[in-house]
Parts: C-alpha cells; sequence; structure tokens
C-alpha cells in the first residue's frame, strides 16, 4: 500500500488491503452485507495482558526475535527486516533479518543490516515532518493556530470560513478528502514539493477541527510551511536540523537518494520470492519519502524520549506537547471520548501504557513505530515486501506489536488489560436500543467525493451489525480487515470486546453523524439510497448483457427454427439500442480498468478516462431510440414480450446513466 495508505494502529488498518481488490470483492460484499449477520463468528480475545513482564534486555529480545520473526517472514513471504528498540535511554538492538537482496535476478542475495541498510519508512516520515514544524513553533516562527494562508505562496480550497491551521494539518482534521493522483512521482528526477499542493488539490469536504481523516496532502503542507518559513528546502531543513543533530548519517527524504547513500536502499518486492521493483518516488516528501537505517530510527526514538540530552530535537515541554492529544472536546465534541490524534503520533494506548504510534505503507514497504513514553521504550519494525497476501503485513506487525506489548508492557499482574477502567452498567435493552440506532453502512471520511473513485463509498463500505445482546458487530473492521465486538462503555463510546480499541459515536437528533475510529478516521453513514446503487448497477449491467445476448441468440433460434425474421419498421433503432447497450457495458469495463489501475498507483492518462466518459455518453444516447422503439412496438401493438424487453433495456441504461452521474464519472473535472 502507498504511502498515502498508512495504518495507523497497533492493529495496522484496513485501509492496507488495496484499494483495487475493493473491485473484485465488490459482488461478494454486495451479498454479504445484503444477507446481514445473524450468527457471526465473533473474535477470539488475545492471549496474555496479565503475565509478569520479560527483563527488556538484548539477550532477551534477541532470543524472542529469533523465535518469531524469521518464521514469521517466511510464512508470508517477506523477503527482509529490520528492527530497533530501545529503552531507558539506550538502544536495546537493532536486527536485520532475511535479504535486502534476494538475488533472483542472478545477483549474489545481500543479507539486511541493521546499520547499512536502508529502508523506506513511509508515512512514519509524517512524525519527522512534525518534530520539524515543532521546532519552528518552538522557535516562535510558526503558530500552532494561526491560518496557514499566511505561511504560504497559493490559495487554498475551502468550503469553509474556519481558519485551516497547523495544529489541523498535523492531527488530520483540516478535512481534506483522499486523493491519489501525483502520489508516486513518475520518473527518477527530484520532486518539485509545491506543485503537487499548488495545482489541483484536494477539495476540503469537512469543517476544520471536526472530523478526523487522515491527509498526505495536510501534512505535505505541513512540510511545505517548514520549507517556506525556514528558507530552506524541506529536504535541507531535515538533514540540517532533524538528522544532522543526531549523528543520523544514514536518512534522507531526497528523491533520487544522494549517490552515498544510493546503493544501501533495500530492494522492495511485491513477494519475497518474485523480481524487485523499481525505486518508489513519493510524490509529497513530507508525507512519506523518508529512507533510513534501523540504528538511525534507534537514535531518532530516543531523542522522541527525551533519553538524549545533548542532543535534543525538541524541548521537554514541546516534546509533551506533541504527545498530547491536538484538539479537545470544543472541536471534537463526543468524539474526545476515543483514542485521538496528537500533534503527528496516534494515541494507541494498550493494558495501561501510553503507546505513542504510526504506521506507514509504500507500494512495497511496510513499517510500524512505537514510543512507550512513560516507560522509556520503542520500537520499530520494517517490512520490505508486501508478502503472498494483500493484507500479510497487517496481520504480521499486529503480531509483532501486540506480541512485543505483551512481553515487556503487559497490564499489571492480575488484571485483563481489555477490563482495565471496567466499563459503566449499561442494561441490555439501553445497549441493544443504541446498537440498533448505530447499525448500518458506513463509508470512511478519508475517501473520495468529488472525483469518480466516490464510487469508492459502495466497493469499501463497513457494515455494523446490531447483536442481541446490544453489542456491535464488524463483519470487516476498517482497520484490521478482521471482524471485531465493541460494547458500550460511555454515552458515546464502545470499546472493543477483549481488546484496547475505543470508538467514539457522534450523533445528532437522534441520528449517528459518525463514527471516529483509530484516532484519525471517522466513519460516515451511508444511506439506504445511495447503499442501492450497487446492486441496480448489477442488475442493469444483466440486463444490458442479456439484450445484446439475445440479438446473435434470437438469430440462430429463427434460422435453426425457420422462424420469420423481425420486422423492418423499427430496425434503425433495435441497432442503436444495441450500440447504447453496448458502449455503457464498455464504458463499465473501462471505469473498471481505470479504478483497477488506480489502485496500482498507475498513472491514467487523461485521453483513457476521456474515451471511457465518451463511451457512457454515447451509451446514454442509447436512451433515446430506446423511447422511440418503445413507442413504436405500443402504437403497432407488437405484443408484451417486445415492448416489455425494450422498457427494461431502456431503464438498464437509464440506470447506467444516473449511476454515471451520481459518482462523478462523467464530470469535466477528472482528478483522482
Amino acid at each position: 500500500m502507498p504511502a498515502s495508505h498508512t495504518p495507523p494502529r497497533r492493529k495496522a488498518n484496513g485501509v492496507a488491503v488495496r484499494i483495487g481488490a475493493a473491485i473484485g470483492a465488490a459482488a461478494v460484499l454486495a451479498a454479504t452485507t445484503a444477507c446481514g449477520q445473524t450468527d457471526p463468528d465473533l473474535p477470539e480475545p488475545p492471549s496474555g495482558g496479565d503475565a509478569a513482564p520479560e527483563e527488556l534486555t538484548r539477550a532477551d529480545v534477541d532470543a524472542w526475535l529469533d523465535d518469531t520473526l524469521p518464521a514469521a517472514l517466511e510464512e508470508h513471504g517477506i523477503a527482509g527486516a529490520v528492527v530497533a528498540v530501545v529503552h531507558d535511554g539506550a538502544v536495546v538492538t537493532t536486527r536485520g533479518f532475511g535479504h535486502a537482496d534476494t538475488g533472483e535476478g542472478g545477483a549474489d542475495p545481500v543479507e539486511v543490516d541493521p546499520e547499512d541498510t536502508l529502508f523506506r519508512v513511509a508515512s512514519i516520515s509524517k512524525v519527522f515532518t512534525a518534530t520539524a514544524a515543532l521546532q519552528l513553533v518552538e522557535q516562535g516562527e510558526l503558530d500552532l493556530d494561526t491560518d496557514v494562508s499566511a505561511y504560504i505562496d497559493f490559495e487554498l480550497n475551502r468550503s469553509y470560513d474556519e481558519d485551516i491551521t497547523l495544529r489541523h494539518l498535523l492531527s488530520h482534521t483540516a478535512g481534506f478528502e483522499e486523493r491519489l493522483q501525483g502520489m508516486f512521482a513518475p520518473g527518477d528526477g527530484p520532486v518539485d514539493l509545491r506543485e503537487p499542493l499548488a495545482t489541483d488539490p484536494p477539495e476540503q469536504v469537512y469543517r476544520p477541527g471536526t472530523t478526523p481523516s487522515y491527509s498526505n496532502y495536510g501534512n505535505a503542507l505541513a512540510g511545505y510551511i517548514v520549507q517556506r518559513v525556514s528558507g530552506e528546502t524541506f529536504e535541507e531543513y531535515t538533514e540540517n536540523h532533524l538528522f544532522e543533530p543526531l549523528g543520523m548519517d544514514s536518512s534522507t527524504f531526497r528523491q533520487p537518494l544522494p549517490e552515498h547513500l544510493r546503493d544501501r536502499v533495500s530492494n522492495g518486492y511485491v513477494d519475497g520470492s518474485g523480481p524487485a521493483r523499481p525505486f518508489e518516488t513519493v510524490g509529497t516528501p513530507p508525507a512519506g519519502a523518508l529512507t533510513m537505517s534501523a540504528t538511525d530510527m534507534a537514535r531518532f526514538m530516543l531523542a522522541q524520549l527525551g533519553s538524549l540530552p545533548e542532543q535534543t530535537l525538541l524541548s521537554d515541554q514541546t516534546r509533551e506537547l506533541m504527545f498530547s492529544p491536538a484538539l479537545g472536546e470544543e472541536s471534537l465534541g463526543g468524539f474526545v471520548e476515543a483514542d485521538r490524534m496528537t500533534l503527528g503520533w496516534f494515541e494507541e494506548d494498550r493494558g495501561g501504557h501510553r503507546i505513542l504510534g504510526h504506521g506507514g505503507d509504500t507500494d512495497l514497504f511496510h513499517s510500524h513505530l512505537h514510543l512507550y513514553p512513560d516507560d522509556g521504550a520503542g520500537v520499530f519494525i520494517s517490512l520490505n515486501s508486501t508478502g503472498n497476501e494483500a493484507t500479510a503485513t497487517v496481520g504480521l506487525r499486529e503480531e509483532f506489536m501486540d506480541g512485543f506489548a505483551d512481553r515487556y508492557f503487559p497490564g499489571e499482574p492480575g488484571t485483563d488489560a481489555a477490563d482495565e477502567a471496567a466499563p459503566a452498567a449499561f442494561d441490555e435493552a439501553t445497549m441493544k436500543e443504541n446498537a440498533e440506532r448505530i447499525a448500518g453502512a458506513y463509508t470512511s471520511s478519508r475517501n473520495f467525493h468529488s472525483t469518480f473513485l466516490s464510487v469508492f463509498d459502495l466497493l469499501m463500505k463497513s457494515e455494523i451489525t446490531a447483536l442481541d445482546d446490544g453489542r456491535l458487530y464488524f463483519a470487516n473492521y476498517p482497520a484490521t480487515g478482521q471482524p471485531a465486538v465493541y460494547e458500550q462503555i460511555g454515552e458515546s463510546t464502545w470499546r472493543e470486546v477483549g481488546g484496547d480499541r475505543t470508538i467514539a459515536v457522534r450523533m445528532e437528533d437522534g441520528e449517528v453523524t459518525g463514527i471516529v475510529h483509530d484516532s484519525a478516521f471517522t466513519l460516515l453513514p451511508i444511506g439506504p439510497d445511495r447503499t442501492a446503487w450497487l446492486p441496480m448497477l448489477v442488475g442493469a449491467a444483466a440486463l444490458l448483457l442479456l439484450g445484446l445476448l439475445a440479438w446473435p441468440a434470437g438469430a440462430v433460434y429463427r434460422k435453426a427454427r425457420k422462424r420469420p425474421s423481425p420486422e423492418r419498421e423499427g430496425r434503425a433503432m433495435r441497432v442503436l439500442v444495441r450500440v447504447g447497450a453496448a458502449c455503457t457495458l464498455l464504458a463499465f469495463a473501462g471505469w473498471a480498468a481505470i479504478m483497477l489501475a488506480i489502485g496500482g498507483f498507475a498513472d491514467i492518462p487523461t485521453a483513457a478516462i476521456r474515451a471511457v466518459q465518451a463511451l457512457q455518453v454515447i451509451g446514454a444516447l442509447g436512451m433515446v431510440p430506446a423511447v422511440v422503439k418503445a413507442i413504436g412496438e405500443i402504437r403497432r401493438k407488437a405484443g408484451w414480450k417486445p415492448v416489455t424487453g425494450t422498457v427494461l433495456m431502456l431503464l438498464a441504461l437509464s440506470t447506467a446513466f444516473n449511476f454515471a452521474v451520481q459518482f462523478q464519472m462523467l464530470s469535466p473535472n477528472i482528478s483522482y
């Protein structure tokens, strides 16, 4: 998954499933969600949580890693990995596993070295960007609550009068929709940071400060502000003020990599047994372009923990500001009852331990970072392959971070982490009433609203079911892609059964307006009028296909039975209706191909999108001869069969056209 599709939590994130996979699964999803969940298979609670912690020493960590990680890499088809662990002001261990170059192309295999091998850490870059911005806040050069227009040299797209602030950018609450175009820059030349930010930016679709919605654009804009205010390029600023002070000489945001680092970067693989893929150039570097070694990440973790007093990046006061929730109830309302974003970090607390985390994914590299600020510890893992399944790294990172926490920072002995802060007593009838209000179909706030990719509302929706006992059941929880059950613990708050996650539900006039989860994401309700479009479209496509197949099938049947050919009257209209049906089906096949390519982060030529739109328009024009044909058949009393067939074709063409209009497929703006 790309830098934009960042797992924000210890248990990674359902967005980690490739967007393209959603298209292939759409019909299955439509069928399963229509059936409901009357007897779901509930997830098993995780083990651990009440055992005595092991001593966090190099010997123990190395032994644990050797016992678990090599087998996990082999099982999931991962070529190589690095791990770094720090504690009590020192590096506990840095380790490399597997291969940075498998030798698949005939070269000699190269093992991963934690000091020498460089990995792409994707959206963990955002923590570095936030640190750079907060350095300038500490120096008085930036203000967290000033409108960012004071710092940039172009006009932002705005839909609301409220200020967009640096605080909003660093906490993913500026309100921008998702955008995939330009996520990876073509070629291997240097990236111009301003160009993708100022040219055709995403629309602002939420009021600032109200709706958590993870945004690469917002974080990259924060990086551009650092560049503008400091007078240095973003790459220069991070080198001079982050990497050099900490002695991180194996880290860079530059693309292409500097000559002295170029030969040290690990190859990236889809599957560890396959060929290496080309270097991925991230289009907005502050949001995901960082390349670094595990030993450098260890030094950064120590600095973030305040364990390098002679090489501080931020003062204690600023660092604690960075670690604290960025927004309060006056902005987020009831959403504050769930985990929140800090200024750059996700709250990922577990078993009574405060944990700040961030994940990151390019298409090939997959990483996660955890800090335990109160325990003086940190752990980092990065993988150089996507694996043998689209979600392979999701489960691997979840198991790794869970295993580390259970081994070294479990809940207090004698207590279960999930029972900490026992929920208030809610009787079953009240819980059931609340659960039934919440049950329904939802889409992520991190979605596409003003472009043709808004169709992903239907393909990647989340279904929530109210169970008989008043709990909530997610067939595919958006952050993991796995089943999850939640029980109510507060007026607006629900907690994962057997886990640590919490969600908060915002309601207005008795209706759910949003469900915040995993700090930077909000589920937004999809009304039945919108969810009905997918089965309607499937039905329309089936009718159009049957109508086309009936043409040659009818000819064969008449010839075999020696029946007369259809009367000549109306023949031209029949042909035009079939042309409309064929063009409509070709248009939707074209859209599917375009969306699959976008899911693989290909750059789609404008001409290709316009051609598919042209097919869509020609298909829609098929409604005109369909109407003429139906009227003619009724007038000459052709019989109920041909009239019914024509009316069904007209309805199918109308449904396809209205679907295209509803989901911006005919919009002059073809940004995505």
